[in-house]
């Protein structure tokens, strides 16, 4: 089913923004002084981010099993990399209510 020229637009509007979001993100700068230098408003970057974290839904990339490398300290039992690049490797003695709360963090 094709997307409205209105859907299109509001995806494209998003996307930027998602972009922007990641972009302040991995810069270090607070918020305030991020949209000062690109001529934005604080109130559509938060209204934004909160709008893009409600929508988006936890996405893997990848999900590898046994042994990746290195894992700082002993071999990972499970990796999870996210569609962020960021990783989460899981021991075999991984403590299972630490676990929850790790994945309880990530989804929310």
């Amino acid at each position: 089913m094709r997307r409205s020229s209105k859907e299109e637009k509001r995806a494209v509007r998003a996307e930027y923004w998602r972009e922007l979001i990641a972009e302040q993100k991995r810069s270090g700068v607070s918020v305030q002084r991020f949209c000062e230098d690109r001529g934005l408003t604080e109130q559509s970057f938060y209204v934004w981010r909160k709008r893009l974290k409600k929508e988006t839904p936890m996405q893997f990339a990848l999900v590898q099993t046994g042994s990746t490398g290195d894992t700082g300290g002993g071999e990972a039992a499970l990796e999870v990399v996210l569609k962020t690049g960021e990783r989460l490797r899981i021991g075999s003695r991984v403590n299972v209510a630490a676990l929850r709360l790790v994945l309880d963090a990530l989804r929310a």
